[in-house]
């Protein structure tokens, strides 16, 4: 006898087959929606379609795809091994100890997952301000200070750090100003104007900084490996060498350094030194001797830098240093013979955001920050008092990686 199914039952069954039709329906046209919203917000909106694409669809391929994309266009990669840089992080947390006091106001600039102004909660500051200019992340730092308890003492103020106003975003000026926007020479991610402008326009008079104090350092080195790598003499038989102008400045990762293994030729001399408490904008100009100390061939001048977070503390990304800073080298347009007492003449100059270094003999090199600022300014065509400042900043570190657009696309492509 057959089995009599009643309308209900069908009724479920028909709902239980048209549920996942319409969810993934509904998902579909999320993923629409969120290919047409304009980026101008910094990506939110189009973050929150996404996510409740995934809520109803956890396996949609389109929208895992879009979402991965948002991320890295909006969040640089380098936050990441930053965040991880055991050495940094301790070096910050003894220094924001050593320099934070019960009762102050704090102002971190560059707030990223928040861990700084988390220090400064934890070292006993009564309020800390901390701005982020990338909605994404800002949002997310608030996530992470929630979950970690610090909601009551630390506000997340999405905003750049030029436009932040005493009495309107922050209640009264700062007693610490706390930053950690310096590229592979200090210079790239606009620290010099903002620390100026933090110091005169948001913090007290005689307010502590950290870092307190930088220093611009050169030597020369020797690497075959080096020239190998940013030079190939041939492929397959075929001349480069012609090709070889392109690659005056090597902007080197971690792995790229211990890869090519460069070898030091004679001691670090001081190029710039900069003082963070009462920075300035100025430009310099500085011409040294190098000195080579042993035997070999001079490929390249290595500057890297010093940073006094306070007395006795202090972070680097020389050859015998950790973490996660990309390096600097200059190559020479042609490697030169060294022995001891060998001595190679050097101009070095900077401006507000730059580095450039003209070795005697060799064409000027490319400025060190070219791949972070002039190309940003080119792709995004900015006016001068745009690039000159800190909205390069959060998205065109050189640390470990390229720079990136900050605005991208109009809109999420398919």
């Amino acid at each position: 006898m057959a089995e009599r199914i009643s309308p209900t039952s069908l009724q479920h069954k028909q709902e239980h087959i048209e549920q996942p039709q319409r969810g993934a329906q509904k998902a579909d046209t999320l993923v629409e929606l969120a290919k047409l919203e304009p980026l101008t917000d910094g990506g939110l909106r189009t973050s929150q379609l996404l996510a409740q694409t995934l809520a109803l669809a956890p396996d949609h391929h389109e929208a895992r795809v879009l979402r991965e994309r948002l991320h890295q266009m909006f969040v640089p990669r380098w936050h990441f091994p930053m965040l991880a840089d055991k050495t940094r992080n301790n070096a910050y947390a003894r220094a924001i100890n050593a320099k934070v006091k019960p009762g102050d106001i704090v102002l971190d600039i560059g707030c990223g997952a928040g861990l700084t102004a988390m220090l400064a909660a934890r070292a006993g500051a009564k309020h800390v301000y901390t701005c982020e200019q990338q909605p994404l992340i800002a949002q997310a730092a608030m996530q992470v200070i929630r979950d970690n308890g610090l909601s009551d003492c630390i506000t997340v103020i999405p905003k750049l750090s030029h436009n932040l106003v005493v009495g309107v975003d922050i209640p009264e000026p700062a007693d610490v100003v706390i930053s950690e926007i310096v590229d592979t020479v200090l210079l790239g991610e606009g620290a010099l104007a903002t620390l100026t402008h933090a110091m005169h326009m948001l913090a007290k008079p005689n307010a502590r900084a950290i870092p307190e104090s930088g220093k611009l350092i050169a030597q020369l080195v020797q690497s075959d490996a080096l020239m190998n790598l940013m030079r190939p003499t041939e492929a397959e038989e075929f001349d480069l060498s012609a090709f070889h102008r392109f690659a005056s400045v090597a902007q080197l990762t971690p792995n790229d350094v211990a890869a090519c293994a460069l070898t030091p030729l004679g001691p670090a001399s001081d190029l710039f030194g900069f003082d963070f408490t009462i920075p300035t904008v100025r430009s310099a100009r500085t011409t040294t001797n190098l000195a080579c100390g042993q035997t070999g061939t001079i490929h390249a001048v290595f500057v890297s830098f010093e940073m006094e977070l306070a007395p006795d503390i202090v972070l680097s990304n020389g050859l015998q240093s950790d973490g996660h800073w990309g390096r600097t080298a200059f190559l020479l347009d042609h490697p030169r013979p060294a022995a001891d007492g060998t001595r190679l003449t050097v101009t070095a100059q900077h401006d507000a955001a730059q580095l450039s270094l003209t070795i005697a003999g060799d064409e000027p090199a490319l400025r060190a920050s070219e791949n972070a600022t002039g190309w940003l300014k080119r792709a995004l065509d900015l006016p001068e008092h745009l690039w000159k400042t800190p909205h390069v900043a959060t998205t065109a570190k050189v640390r470990s990686s390229a720079a990136k657009n900050k605005e991208g696309p109009k809109k999420m492509a398919g």
